[in-house]
């Protein structure tokens, strides 16, 4: 590979790094966005940056970055670091603000900002290419930095109008954020759908694939996130939660499901902040063994189990010794083990 393809190698590969990031950070968002048309440039924009992050990668393919050892460990370190950082900052994402008309605008300003470093990014990755005679890749830069572009007029559009929200919630006492429509309650909505429409097949084939908004990374958590961050006690997992002790909370976490978790989560960081128990809930914290898994009885997880599959037996087991450590869901997987 010539020294001009390393550069342009280089620099498409800090774009995916930065497409990667960009996904996790879109998906928290939505989860806690109304509907309206800002949600639905969000949405759209997911969709084309999942579609930039592909192309970008096929260029790379085209280009030999697979071939070369050292470039390949550097790509997979720039996405592997871009991925922790926007997961890391969704929940922060989520806790921002006094009320979710604000944690919404200051979303969108951080958005804005987003735009306008992936539009630097495709313009110095375009002039390089450009400069260097790869004409494929400073078309596909082009390409990219136009949508990015008119995503950020689309959010520069929509500001005004949310700063106008927060004036109306904060100020003049009228609030129009309504928790019931944002990504993650529609998404809990779909999920319902699903369930009572593929009910006649099995119940929990039925529950387990009705979970199916869940599957995108960070939904589940950011929707028990959204609630807590506005929940009273009582609409807590575990009863009487203001007046237990830490280590009372912390015998009681494991039986919670995810959801419940990432709301005492949100919950605890508001008020006591005990490092102890939030220590303990982010040990918990984890992906089920398929999605909705938490909803479901030990009669439906052993009916699934029946089915063989070695692989989610083992991830059934440490997740139920992990958590809830049901006997009857145990000793299931354990024949299911002894029969494979």
């Amino acid at each position: 590979m010539s020294k001009s393809e390393q550069k342009v190698v280089q620099y498409l590969g800090e774009a995916r790094a930065s497409e990667v990031g960009l996904v996790s950070v879109l998906r928290s968002q939505i989860a806690m966005t109304p509907r309206g048309s800002y949600r639905d440039g969000l949405e759209r924009h997911l969709d084309e940056t999942s579609r930039h992050a592909q192309r970008i990668q096929e260029r790379l393919g085209e280009l030999g970055e697979g071939h070369n050892p050292v470039q390949l460990f550097v790509g997979f370190a720039e996405t592997l670091v871009a991925q922790t950082l926007a997961l890391s900052k969704a929940p922060f994402d989520l806790m921002r603000g006094s009320g979710g008309e604000e944690k919404v605008l200051k979303n969108a300003k951080d958005a804005a900002a987003t735009e306008a470093l992936e539009i630097a990014t495709y313009t110095a990755l375009e002039r390089l290419a450009a400069g260097v005679g790869d004409e494929q890749t400073a078309k596909l830069a082009a390409s990219i930095r136009a949508d990015e572009e008119r995503m950020l007029a689309r959010i520069m559009r929509e500001i005004p109008k949310l700063a106008d929200a927060v004036v109306g919630a904060e100020v003049e006492g009228k609030p129009s954020y309504d928790i019931t429509k944002t990504g993650a309650a529609d998404a809990t909505r779909e999920a319902a759908r699903e369930v009572r429409q593929s009910a006649r097949v099995t119940r929990a084939r039925a529950k387990r694939g009705a979970r199916q908004a869940r599957k995108a990374p960070g939904v589940a958590q950011a929707e028990g996130q959204i609630k807590g961050a506005v929940a009273s006690e009582q609409d807590l997992a575990i009863a009487r939660y203001d007046s237990l002790t830490a280590e009372e909370i912390l015998v009681k976490l494991p039986e919670l499901a995810q959801i419940d978790l990432a709301k005492v989560d949100s919950y605890e960081r508001k008020n006591d902040n005990r490092t102890t128990v939030l220590s303990r809930i982010t040990s918990l914290r984890r992906q089920e063994p398929w999605p909705g898994y938490d909803e479901l009885t030990v009669a439906e997880i052993e009916a699934v189990l029946s089915e063989g599959d070695e692989q989610r037996t083992k991830d059934v087991v440490a997740y139920e010794r992990a958590h809830k450590n049901r006997a009857g869901v145990l000793r299931s997987a354990q024949r299911e083990t002894a029969n494979a």
